[in-house]
């Protein structure tokens, strides 16, 4: 498959698919499922420095052709990931990225030194977790977004990544400061904030009302992010996601500037979705005389 290497900042990736944090657990348990030789990269559940219980149930419901999420990032905290996890890690065959969470920068660059002595291959910046200080999420704030990944970049050794939210109103602003603090790539995006109601018991469906909303209906707004961020900054190095679930997904994002792209909802429907992409991507290369994949990044072309 070496057609289909791809780079993201100095990182090289086997293909361009990425399993997205939340949707594969841990990454040691998905190994059971589906053939992890179909990634270049895989993303652990978040962690935070403490355990987070998460919310009570129900904590996810279908809506439409999309699901809406409100998990509340339950997890172990980083001494029992480390623990636990850890030494699960390098079996697996393929690279597995941490993803921080935390409620300020302090406790985000604790949990990343945490994951880099896990033998994690890299770190993620989950930056849609709240702002406790603000009410916000980090995502929607420059200043707070800047902070986080710097302080996670001077931290730990391995390359960092920010993930940031499609909610946020300049998502160049927020690219352009956390590349400016140290990220060696951008991952765009992440769900986008959203609600439902079950009729019949007029209760929301979440137990927490408001969750995030992914899947295909959220993919033109993850793709408008990506345009944006790659036409204002062609040299920051761009992970698309949102909505992907086949191969003519992955090639629209690299053909908006996206470098590889992250799988996330697919995975719950179709958990072996990366070898139908896979497949279906070197057809389209032969198909279209493309010798590597990576010559689609950013050739959208402009209606004359």
């Amino acid at each position: 498959m070496d057609r289909l290497t791809a780079a993201v900042g100095n990182t090289r990736l086997a293909t361009p698919l990425v399993a997205a944090s939340g949707t594969v657990g841990s990454v040691v348990d998905f190994a059971t499922v589906a053939d992890l030789s179909m990634y270049g990269a895989m993303v652990a559940k978040s962690v935070s420095g403490e355990p987070w219980s998460g919310r009570k149930p129900p904590r996810m419901a279908p809506s439409g052709t999309g699901m809406l999420n409100g998990i509340g990032i339950q997890n172990p905290g980083i001494e029992l990931w480390k623990a636990a996890v850890g030494p699960k890690l390098s079996p697996v065959g393929v690279p597995v990225w941490g993803s921080a969470v935390g409620t300020k920068p302090d406790e985000f660059a604790f949990v990343a030194t945490g994951l880099e002595a896990a033998g994690v291959a890299a770190i993620e910046v989950n930056l849609s977790c709240p702002n406790l200080e603000t009410g916000t999420m980090f995502a929607l704030d420059v200043q707070a977004a800047y902070e986080v990944v710097a302080a996670v970049r001077y931290a730990v050794s391995l390359a960092v990544g920010a993930k940031l939210s499609p909610d946020t109103e300049n998502i160049v602003e927020i690219a352009e400061a956390v590349t400016r603090a140290g990220a060696d790539w951008v991952v765009l995006g992440n769900t986008v904030q959203g609600f439902g109601i079950d009729i019949e018991t007029r209760r929301p469906l979440l137990t927490g009302g408001i969750g995030g909303y992914s899947g295909p209906p959220i993919k033109p707004i993850a793709l408008r992010c990506v345009y944006e961020v790659h036409q204002a900054l062609p040299d920051v190095s761009i992970i698309g996601c949102g909505g992907i679930s086949n191969a003519a997904d992955v090639i629209e994002f690299m053909l908006a500037g996206a470098s590889a792209v992250q799988i996330g909802t697919a995975h719950f429907a179709r958990p072996r979705v990366a070898s139908a992409i896979i497949k279906d991507l070197l057809t389209y290369l032969r198909r279209h005389d493309i010798e590597q994949i990576s010559e689609l990044v950013g050739d959208v072309q402009p209606w004359l």
